[in-house]
């Protein structure tokens, strides 16, 4: 058990451990330094995320099995991905209703597994801001970042819809995130239009609108005055990390905006160093923001 009793069932989704591997080793090295324990589980599988449009039931069946299997450990769940978050909340939310959660366990009879309700699901920044909390993390900051200006994005996935987060935060206009990015010591830039979504859900179809989505969102950041973003979802990293060359290149622009997860800002401000933060692996190179904020190779 870890020293403050902050003990989760790890939810790596699907694309943080193939796209984004350094925002797995950074959230790992931070959780460490907080005495987070973070559980690896074999047994997990898709959140079910992806199914929703073809077979509710489906994406419900999906999302319960991984609900059942940190059940049998008694866990709670954490995940890193606001959609994992989402699509999983969602679910632990719908199967409160106990006829739905018993027709969702007679689809699960083949696995062997059966879900009770009895876990909850949170994000990582839900933890470092609930569980943790701003004091402890200002605590742990041995070098502020005081010197950096950071454009926030939460995601459309991290508090909506509101009624499956059980009231956290404020989905119209969000704190959590702002504070968490404070606690470093840098200043949150305020930018238009900084809620708009990465447009990742339309990739699959067109490159035209989230390319133009994309463009306008890093022209606003650009305008504010931003040294880097910070986000907290693996596929708006995809859309503003690496597509930002593709959307350079498209719209005759020059960005270089550096994008960080918030766990990569986290372990800056705790001392930790660029390797070790899997700051080498960003897209957007990152060399010039970390001599900014001396952060060690």
């Amino acid at each position: 058990m870890s020293e403050n009793g902050l003990k989760y069932a790890f939810f790596l989704g699907c694309t943080t451990p193939v796209r984004v591997m350094q925002y797995e080793a950074a959230t790992r090295k931070v959780a460490a330094k907080l005495g987070i324990e973070l559980v690896d589980l074999p047994d997990f599988g898709c959140c079910g995320f992806p199914t929703e449009k073809v077979s509710h039931e489906a994406f419900l069946a999906l999302a319960a099995r991984n609900l059942a299997v940190a059940e049998e450990k008694g866990l709670d769940v954490c995940t890193m991905c606001t959609a994992c978050a989402g699509a999983l909340a969602k679910v632990v939310h719908e199967l409160r209703d106990e006829k739905k959660r018993a027709r969702i366990n007679e689809l699960l009879k083949g696995t062997g597994r059966q879900v009770k309700g009895t876990v909850r699901v949170y994000h990582i920044s839900r933890v470092l801001f609930e569980k943790v909390g701003i004091e402890k993390l200002k605590a742990a900051v041995t070098k502020p970042m005081d010197m950096l200006k950071i454009a926030p994005h939460e995601g459309c996935h991290y508090t909506q819809p509101h009624e499956i987060f059980d009231g956290f935060d404020d989905p119209i206009r969000p704190k959590t995130l702002k504070a968490l990015i404070e606690a470093t010591g840098a200043k949150v830039v305020d930018y238009m239009n900084y809620r708009q979504c990465c447009g990742g859900d339309l990739l699959a179809v067109t490159e035209q609108t989230p390319g133009e989505m994309v463009h306008e969102k890093m022209e606003n950041m650009k305008k504010a005055g931003a040294d880097a973003m910070v986000l907290q979802c693996p596929f708006c990293d995809i859309m503003y990390d690496e597509f930002q060359r593709t959307v350079e290149e498209k719209f005759s622009a020059e960005y270089k905006i550096p994008v960080l997860f918030l766990p990569q800002l986290l372990g800056m401000a705790m001392g930790m160093g660029q390797k070790e933060l899997g700051l080498n692996k960003n897209a957007v190179k990152t060399k010039a923001l970390c001599e900014k904020a001396k952060v060690e190779k």
